[in-house]
């Protein structure tokens, strides 16, 4: 997957700006249709809230206690789709809700709302199905929480994904499908004729080069972004997510818990061999340009988990942290937990359609919905392909035999057991050509940083294959080291000089791309 600006110049179907989740599963459902498609993102491919995330797939347990039935049954309907699509990319992760005596939710409302979690899910899994536990067992469960005033718990099931990955996924599956997309490319200007958009003149953020682009329609899935336009600013608010990365705690499955300082829902889960404590969920109205985590977020987080762990996690322990902001439609609700994740979408009167809200997890559902609408307009009546359609980089044979077959080649091969697994969730069947140079260079083997499964091999394929610009493209989303470890200048440096070769870098090169990734 190679960027090319100038293949930009060209009649199209359809023109989608905004390279996110929404971005990315247009332009694939777009190019499965038959339609010709590009896609154009001013950073890099899932650079803002699509790789902010809380890394879940889920049905939204929460949003049972606003009533929003439709948008539960809507979101595990499709965690239970992309569980079969994308199994490399999409995998079941336990979580456990501990129940004490001062809980907001006792075990009764708590048994009753997991009980409609299951019929909402309509899948008699038992994988996902909850069950209950009495105080021992649940404390025999997860030993590192705090007994005192413990009465039991549940455990239920949701799924999990690398969000960024996912994107990129879909990116990489519109491309092959003959989607042009380019990342940082941005949409400086649609150009009007009697009130309609006839083109957009778009510029290639790192040469500078700005060209007219024309396509039949436009669709616009900027994101936080959108807030700025005079078509569909007025329809968004912004909900700020601030998320902690920590040292893993001794359990594989992770956790719901509630807030005592106001009640909000908040996750911590595993994930690449770290704890993701998050989210905070507040209202933003600062610089969309400029979000950052604050140390007040911080302190939040850390006083919410340590009231539930027998070991304090203290602010030397955050490893990193991230933020996001997610946009919802506008509503008179004081606080963003009370606005609805659902999505819609705003077709303005110069025709652009733009996409406002939604949730990772549904996203799928909703971009079927925004190329249903653009084909109407194109006299197009080809449906939607997604629904079945197995991953672009899901393997052709049967993924457990398969899965099996290369963790063991993989070990063979000298990759740990716990790096294999995340090579093969992150790559589906492109791993394959992964432990094709692991073969051919021993040293691919190697983990990039000892306490994070991410091997040099893994590294040089994303450099190589996976449309990097910039040394943040690949440390950030394409590999998350750079919210995983402490990446120091001199590991920074280290990195940059090994890929700089693949990616056509000099010294100098090397200089700036490790100076902008230390920012």
């Amino acid at each position: 997957m190679k960027r090319n600006f100038s293949a930009l110049n060209d009649e199209f179907d359809l023109l989608v700006c905004g390279g996110g989740i929404y971005g990315a599963w247009t332009a694939y459902d777009a190019a499965l249709r038959g339609l010709k498609v590009a896609l154009v993102e001013k950073g890099d491919w899932a650079s803002a809230t699509s790789s902010a995330s809380s890394k879940l797939i889920h049905g939204g347990l929460r949003y049972l206690e606003t009533y929003d039935f439709k948008l539960v049954r809507k979101a595990l309907k499709e965690r239970r789709r992309l569980l079969k699509i994308a199994p490399h990319l999409v995998w079941p992760l336990r979580f456990g809700v501990p129940v004490y005596g001062d809980s907001r939710n006792g075990t009764l409302k708590l048994k009753a709302g997991l009980m409609l979690y299951d019929v909402l899910a309509g899948n008699p899994d038992v994988q996902m199905s909850h069950e209950h536990f009495a105080s021992a067992a649940f404390s025999a469960r997860f030993p590192f929480l705090n007994q005192r005033g413990l009465n039991g718990g549940f455990t239920y099931g949701d799924a999990q994904t690398d969000d960024a990955r996912l994107v990129l996924e879909l990116v990489a599956g519109a491309v092959a499908l003959g989607a042009v997309c380019v990342n940082y490319t941005e949409l400086t200007q649609w150009q009007e004729s009697h009130g309609i958009v006839c083109g957009a003149m778009i510029r290639d953020v790192e040469t500078g080069a700005v060209l007219r682009m024309h396509a039949r329609q436009y669709v616009s899935t900027s994101g936080q972004w959108i807030s700025q336009t005079p078509a569909a600013g007025t329809q968004c608010r912004m909900s700020k997510g601030v998320h902690l990365v920590l040292p893993a705690l001794p359990t594989s499955e992770a956790l719901l818990l509630t807030a005592q300082e106001d009640g909000r829902v908040f996750f911590c889960i595993l994930w690449y061999g770290r704890s993701l404590l998050g989210t905070t969920d507040t209202n933003y109205l600062g610089d969309i340009n400029d979000v950052k985590v604050e140390a007040l977020e911080v302190d939040y987080l850390l006083k919410a988990a340590n009231h539930y762990l027998n070991v304090a996690w203290q602010k030397q322990d955050v490893i990193n942290s991230y933020s996001g902001l997610r946009v919802l439609q506008q509503n008179a609700a004081s606080e963003p937990s009370a606005v609805t994740r659902d999505w819609v979408l705003h077709t303005a009167s110069n025709r652009v359609h733009y996409s406002i809200g939604g949730k990772l997890t549904s996203a799928r559902e909703d971009a079927c919905a925004i190329v249903d609408a653009v084909c109407t307009h194109l006299g197009v009546s080809n449906a939607c392909g997604t629904q079945q359609q197995n991953f672009p980089w899901k393997p052709q044979q049967n993924y457990v035999t398969w899965h099996e077959a290369l963790t063991l080649r993989a070990n063979q091969l000298g990759v740990d057991e716990e790096s294999a697994l995340w090579l093969l969730r992150r790559h589906g069947f492109n791993a394959e050509h992964i432990l094709q140079m692991v073969e051919e260079d021993g040293s691919g083997a190697v983990r990039v940083i000892p306490d994070v499964p991410l091997i040099q091999a893994d590294l040089q394929y994303c450099a190589l294959q996976e449309m990097v610009v910039h040394l943040i493209d690949l440390l950030r989303r394409r590999l998350p080291l750079l919210i995983l470890a402490r990446c120091d200048e001199q590991i920074l440096q280290r990195i940059a000089t090994r890929v700089a070769p693949i990616l056509d870098w000099d010294a100098a090169r090397v200089r700036q791309e490790v100076a902008l990734a230390m920012e």
